[in-house]
């Protein structure tokens, strides 16, 4: 049987709010029958500290610490806690939830699509595998997440290598179409990732930090080389591939197209209202 044809973009490095602007887009467009399942990878400029849509920033995020970095900020349409996007490779997949393969329910839907990413890291070289809570307690840490940052804990088939995180995703359903959107670690700030939460005091900060670093790990911490940002997008380009059973067709956006996501990025994803709502 020939394989279906997804469609495949690269936008580079975009800031912030045409990052999530573009994603909304894409969700919208393959809603309307316009475009076919389409997977995007993504890079940000400048280098910015996402949150997910339910957190609370004034409660959760340092904004001086954020804006003394120089870094950008945007709030996701998706759920989950901050996430540092910088020298890393983000990732998004847009597909149907009336697709014949994918599941009816998120985790399994998570885990059908996040099969691109695992056969990535194997052509890393990496021995990755999914994160299946076992212990009750599991379980319940995955409820009632104990800190602000997005790779403190694994959840249903996250991406671990070596009993640590690699890859982080968050997934939303609206229109009748999945975005799972997420971000593969190359390399990582710890220093600069845990100066921009707020805590309740500097002993739990030190005893966050020293957990993290028992949980998540970037790729080039687990390699005798050093993997380049180029070298990571043909293992995920091929990993997607092979992992969804799918052939993609590089495509460029058009200048209406382009012209269409500026605006929904200005509009909504630049503004004060859509960031710093809750």
């Amino acid at each position: 049987m020939e394989k279906e044809k997804w469609r495949f973009i690269d936008s580079g490095d975009c800031s912030p709010a045409f990052n999530m602007a573009l994603d909304e887009a894409l969700l919208e467009w393959h809603s309307e029958g316009k475009i076919p399942p389409t997977i995007r990878f993504y890079g940000w400029n400048p280098p910015t500290l996402s949150i997910g849509y339910f957190q609370k920033v004034e409660k959760e995020i340092d904004m001086e610490a954020v804006q003394k970095h120089g870094l950008g900020f945007v709030r996701r349409p998706t759920g989950g806690r901050g996430v540092l996007h910088d020298k890393e490779l983000t990732y998004s997949v847009i597909v149907s939830e009336a697709h014949p393969n994918m599941p009816q329910t998120v985790t399994e839907a998570y885990r059908v699509i996040s099969q691109g990413i695992l056969e990535g890291f194997r052509l890393l070289g990496l021995d990755a595998y999914f994160a299946v809570p076992k212990t009750e307690e599991e379980k319940a840490d995955l409820k009632n997440p104990r800190s602000a940052v997005c790779f403190d804990a694994p959840s249903w088939y996250e991406l671990v290598v070596e009993g640590r995180k690699v890859a982080g995703s968050a997934q939303t359903r609206q229109k009748g179409v999945i975005l799972q959107h997420g971000s593969i670690l190359l390399d990582l700030d710890e220093d600069l990732l845990f100066s921009l939460f707020r805590y309740p005091n500097e002993r739990v900060k030190e005893r966050l930090r020293q957990n993290f670093k028992n949980k998540a790990v970037a790729i080039n911490e687990l390699t005798d080389r050093k993997v380049t940002i180029e070298e990571a997008k043909e293992a995920f380009y091929k990993g997607f591939e092979k992992g969804l059973d799918i052939i993609l067709e590089p495509y460029t956006l058009s200048d209406a197209e382009v012209e269409y996501v500026n605006e929904l990025a200005q509009k909504k994803y630049a503004s004060d209202e859509w960031n710093f709502r809750r």
